[in-house]
């Protein structure tokens, strides 16, 4: 084991080390720190909970010991992905940068512009920002980062998760070229590789553990939830949690709105939780972190967004209320727990439809986490899937059970047995309103067998025939009144042109030439006028 004070750093710092309650230094800490005060670039890769943070932040405050902070000029500039990550390594410049004088930062969202522009245009020497506020401000040309001297990407993997990369991109390209960068990372995709490879000189790769391997201290126990049914896997939790007992617990959920349900069902069962997202108000989100660092909130129902770099040593157990999207999530959730040399254990509940990314986690870590049975009674929890959905394949459909349907058929009048018994009758009422309703007295010539035309011409045909039959009897010689011929046959895509006529043959107009057959037809009591 390494001891800080073998690690070069100057004794105000060892003193405030000291103060913390720490003596011996991480395996990440106690080669990065040396070669940091050297002034290398560091290539630092190790699993969550190792002490990276400590890693950065110790060497960076000797460094900027001596030397002066220009206003809107900061001389050490550190990129989180989170906010809560950003205010934990804000926490930990506080805590050992207090035997100094220098000052820093937090640049983030959620909070006013105002009260940040103001601390910028005294000077900081150190500015912990996420990517997105970072720019808005540089933008807003309220930031210079031309003295930057030091660079620290903490998380650069959770960047490349949230989408930040060409934000990185583009502060690197922002800061000088000749600058001392601390870049860290749990695991390395090759987009991180190549980041690496571009704005790193010749850095000194430090790798404590394999990407993505999972802590020694932590138990990792698999719960299998027999349905997807979320009553079920609500269930399964509330059990689990009860069993457990954990002093604090994180629970992890995929989605913003599971957060808030799985919340809400602990809370209804007697649990004390509380959600934590990306959705929240930034003074909510930081409340209940600070609650839940100091004890007085017992379970943390989460989304991903505190998955990554949470310093809370006191995580009895963690909860993976659902199968991590990515493999790599899990490790970070799960460490969570058992840091700074703590024991931990972790839970994971599978459902069947979690077998593809239940194995995507196996592949990583190496192993299977051992099965936990646990005594729960689904009768009431486990929805039963109709046999109409059986058929199609659906599986399980939660909430729509046959006594509910009934249930709402009943609500709203008839059910579905009822209107198909009633639909016959309305046919037959309909058949014979047609059946009673007067014909036309007009013989019809019958139409001589000829090759079927298309639809439109046959439409176009009924449509003269019948005007030709239907026009009244006005005159009793019908030898005065003027042949009307049958219009040509239409051509195909080409649209007649029909010369006006004055005369009242109680045509429809405004249809053009598509007019439907029985708007042609004569009224009834006009074909009774004989004389």
């Amino acid at each position: 084991m390494t001891e800080f004070s073998d690690l070069g750093l100057s004794p105000t710092t060892l003193q405030a080390v000291a103060d913390t309650g720490y003596t011996t230094a991480t395996p990440i800490q106690a080669q990065a720190i040396p070669v940091a005060l050297a002034g290398q670039d560091v290539l630092g890769i190790a699993q969550t909970g190792t002490g990276k943070t400590a890693a950065f932040t110790l060497p960076l405050i000797d460094k900027l010991a001596s030397g002066r902070a220009k206003a809107r000029m900061p001389r050490a500039l550190v990129i989180a992905p989170t906010r809560e990550l950003a205010d934990q390594v804000a926490s930990s410049f506080e805590k050992y940068a207090k035997g100094t004088k220098l000052s820093w930062a937090l640049l983030i969202g959620g909070v006013s512009f105002g009260d940040q522009e103001k601390k910028l245009d005294r000077g900081v020497d150190v500015l912990i920002a996420t990517p997105g506020r970072l720019l808005d401000h540089f933008e807003r040309g309220k930031l210079l980062m031309t003295g930057v001297q030091f660079l620290v990407v903490d998380e650069a993997d959770r960047m490349l998760d949230m989408g930040f990369i060409p934000d990185i991109e583009r502060i690197f390209k922002l800061t000088p070229p000749k600058k001392q960068t601390l870049f860290f990372s749990a695991t390395m995709p090759p987009e991180i590789t190549r980041l690496t490879k571009q704005f790193l000189r010749d850095p000194v790769r430090i790798e404590v553990a394999k990407p993505a391997t999972t802590n020694a201290n932590i138990t990792q126990l698999l719960v299998k939830v027999p349905s997807s049914d979320p009553k079920a896997k609500r269930l399964a939790l509330r059990t689990i949690v009860e069993k457990a007992a954990p002093e604090t617990g994180i629970v992890f959920c995929n989605r913003k709105t599971e957060v808030d349900i799985v919340a809400k069902s602990l809370k209804v069962h007697g649990f004390d939780a509380a959600a934590i997202h990306g959705d929240l108000d930034q003074s909510q989100r930081m409340k209940t972190l600070a609650d839940f660092r100091s004890g007085a909130l017992k379970i943390l129902v989460a989304s991903d967004v505190a998955a990554r770099g949470l310093d809370i040593p006191a995580v009895s157990h963690v909860f993976n209320y659902d199968v991590p999207h990515h493999a790599d999530d899990y490790v970070h959730r799960i460490g969570r727990t058992g840091r700074a040399g703590r024991s931990g254990v972790a839970y994971m509940l599978v459902t069947p439809a979690d077998d593809k990314g239940f194995d995507k986690v196996v592949k990583l870590i190496g192993s299977t986490p051992d099965e936990e049975v646990i005594d729960v009674d689904y009768t009431n929890a486990v929805t039963v899937p109709r046999e109409g959905d059986r058929r199609r394949g659906r599986g399980e459909r939660p909430g729509r059970e046959r006594g509910e349907r009934g249930e709402r058929s009943e609500r709203g009048g008839r059910g579905r047995r009822e209107r198909a018994e009633a639909a016959p009758e309305a046919e037959v009422v309909e058949t014979v309103a047609v059946e009673a309703a007067p014909e036309a007295p007009v013989e019809r010539a019958e139409r001589p067998e000829r090759e079927r035309k298309p639809r439109r011409e046959r439409s176009r045909d009924r449509a003269a025939a019948q005007t030709v039959e239907t026009a009244p009897v006005e005159e009793a010689a019908p030898a005065a009144r003027p042949s009307r011929e049958r219009p040509p046959m239409p051509v195909r895509g080409v649209q007649p042109v029909r010369a006006r006529e004055d005369d009242d043959d109680r045509r429809v107009v405004g249809f053009g030439n598509d007019i439907p057959a029985f708007l042609l037809r004569a009224p009834p009591k006009l074909a009774k006028v004989e004389d």
